[in-house]
């Protein structure tokens, strides 16, 4: 798939989770690093997004990841990390289910990670899909690919059953 075709999907993703969101009176939130801020972007642009969109942190630096989301120092780009973005931003903005994700976007590698690699995690509170990605191609190829799995990963948690109250 190349990059128009990942955000054109991406952007029938976000309808497809406004709708359920909707219908299951639930707010959503993400936590953002390496696509600083194009998942809550492409959410916002989702129908009735002020009903159901929580919001989200871009957390590009690893002191807002520490400060704000409440990740342990250490490396970031993991899968732990994401795990920790995610359950961070839904204790933050009070949202019922997220999505968070960490990774390098390119064109070099970082914490001896290759370009490419993304760690995504979606989930409520009790519960979490993890994810791990080598994606092709420039910066913003990557980046697109990113949004648009990190909002598969999030309607597929919405598909799951809810967690007991």
């Amino acid at each position: 798939m190349n990059r128009t075709d990942h955000e054109r999907l991406s952007r029938a993703l976000a309808e497809e989770l406004a709708e359920l969101a909707l219908q299951r009176g639930i707010r959503i939130a993400v936590a953002e690093s390496l696509t600083c801020g194009l998942i809550a972007t492409t959410l916002g642009a989702a129908p009735d997004a002020s009903e159901w969109f929580a919001g989200g942190v871009v957390a590009y630096s690893n002191h807002v990841k520490t400060v704000t989301l409440g990740v342990p120092p250490g490396p970031v780009i993991t899968a732990k990390c994401a795990r920790e973005m995610k359950d961070g931003i839904i204790a933050l903005l009070g949202a019922e289910y997220a999505v968070a994700v960490t990774g390098v976007g390119g064109p070099g590698e970082e914490e001896s990670k290759p370009a490419g690699r993304v760690y995504i995690c979606s989930g409520d509170s009790e519960s979490s899909l993890q994810f791990t990605h080598d994606f092709p191609g420039d910066p913003e190829s990557v980046l697109a690919a990113t949004v648009f799995h990190a909002l598969r990963a999030l309607l597929e948690a919405l598909q799951r059953e809810p967690s007991p109250v």
